[in-house]
């Protein structure tokens, strides 16, 4: 299965994250077949940019968001 999920990058107690799309049973920092955004929780608003043509090709195909990136697709108002 397809997941939307989180990629950690970053330094050690300062994270910063890339929304990829990757096979579920890949590693959380292991190979991804697509990169469509990052997610940066430092800032101050939070910084939130992800493609939406991307992201709603990849829903339409089946991909399924991890909990988290579902809630950060309603942030950016791609889901409803």
């Amino acid at each position: 299965m397809v997941k939307i999920r989180l990629r950690r990058m970053g330094a050690h107690k300062k994270p910063f994250y890339r929304v990829v799309v990757a096979d579920q049973r890949t590693a959380r920092d292991g190979k991804s077949i697509e990169e469509i955004g990052t997610y940066n929780p430092l800032t101050d608003p939070v910084e939130i940019n992800i493609d939406a043509e991307a992201a709603k090709k990849w829903l339409a195909n089946g991909a399924v968001p991890t909990d988290t990136c579902r809630a950060l697709l309603k942030k950016a108002g791609i889901l409803e």
